[in-house]
């Protein structure tokens, strides 16, 4: 059994657990889903993407999102929608909530599930990419298991 620990930033959309559960042909999955609510500490960093993807109307709405305690039921919800989806495909699933330090807890769960990858499955983050900031970079100096970067869909 493959045992991979998927980042996510939103719920699973049907060709984003499609991509992750045929990714290892026919071998059995584990995913240990991990979800981050929405901070408001990344405001500023996500405005700058969606005005570098054009999405401006997007930019001038960043701040009618739910952020910090109040974006913990919408997070919940969305991880359950996903961990249900990957099971509904065939994988063995489990999600959890993460907190203010997202890294510490994926270095802790690959270690306790003894994984065999990391999946970071976001939308794209131009700045933080840009200055190898996002979770996949950071995370690839933290687990010492591969590292793999993936774009969600936006289905």
């Amino acid at each position: 059994m493959i045992t991979t620990v998927l980042m996510i930033e939103r719920p699973l959309v049907p060709s984003d657990v499609e991509l992750v559960t045929t990714l290892h042909g026919e071998e059995e999955l584990s995913f240990v889903v991990l979800m981050q609510p929405r901070g408001d500490q990344d405001r500023l960093l996500r405005a700058l993407d969606d005005v570098a993807l054009g999405e401006f109307g997007d930019a001038v709405r960043e701040a009618d999102e739910p952020e910090g305690d109040d974006a913990r039921g919408p997070a919940q919800r969305a991880l359950d929608h996903s961990v249900f989806a990957l099971r509904a495909a065939g994988a063995h699933a489990v999600g959890q909530l993460v907190g203010d330090h997202p890294l510490d807890r994926l270095s802790s769960v690959v270690r306790q599930t003894d994984a065999d990858e990391v999946i970071v499955l976001t939308a794209p983050h131009y700045v933080e990419e840009l200055f190898h900031r996002d979770w996949a970079a950071r995370a690839r100096h933290k687990v010492g298991v591969p590292v793999l970067k993936l774009f969600a869909h936006a289905d």
